[in-house]
């Protein structure tokens, strides 16, 4: 992208769905960061304050309220693939907690772009801030787990959790206790640190 299209792009408004998405928002400090167009006129992929959302081109403004935001601190991964004409695909995996301080992957979620914009690089950005510490640990016998600490939107304290790669192990009571152990052992570190 050029600078003069980098700069155009600054300085324009949002579309009025998106602006009418936002401002329905709960949080009244919710603002737009970036958005991308995605493909068949489906609407726009926006990165927001609070997190992403999917807001549809066919969107009736009354409805805007019922666009949901995934928050940034519940994005297992976003991995971004550009296409030479400045689109290209996002896909993103949610994390949604099965359990207290144990996070379950969700449905990779597949966004095709054709104008990503800023986008890629602010997705990016939010992710990782969220990120505070990772670890990935093997289970015994097999599979292993990650251990996530995360800056959440309102809590002082960082939140501590578990993500197993199969969902299997997450079923089984000896890797559960395996995985609570190794979660117990990293909390207490990052206490004492």
């Amino acid at each position: 992208m050029s600078l003069a299209e980098r700069l155009r792009r600054r300085f324009t408004r949002p579309p009025e769905p998106v602006r009418a998405v936002v401002q329905a928002s709960a949080d009244p400090d919710e603002r737009v960061l970036a958005w991308g167009a995605l493909v068949r006129d489906e609407g726009w992929l926006v990165a927001t304050s609070r997190g992403l959302r999917r807001v549809p081109a066919d969107l009736a403004l009354p409805d805007a309220g019922e666009v949901g935001v995934l928050p940034w601190h519940e994005v297992g991964s976003a991995r971004w693939t550009a296409t030479a004409d400045g689109g290209g695909r996002f896909e993103v995996t949610p994390l949604t907690e099965v359990e207290p301080g144990v996070q379950a992957r969700l449905p990779v979620q597949r966004h095709a772009l054709t104008d990503a914009g800023d986008l890629p690089a602010v997705v990016r950005r939010r992710v990782d801030q969220t990120v505070v510490a990772s670890r990935r640990t093997p289970l015994p016998g097999r599979g292993g787990v990650v251990l996530v600490a995360r800056r959440v939107p309102g809590q002082a304290a960082r939140e501590w959790s578990v993500v197993f790669d199969d969902d299997a192990d997450r079923l089984d009571p000896g890797a559960r206790e395996v995985a609570r152990q190794k979660l117990a052992e990293a909390v207490a570190a990052d206490q004492v640190g």
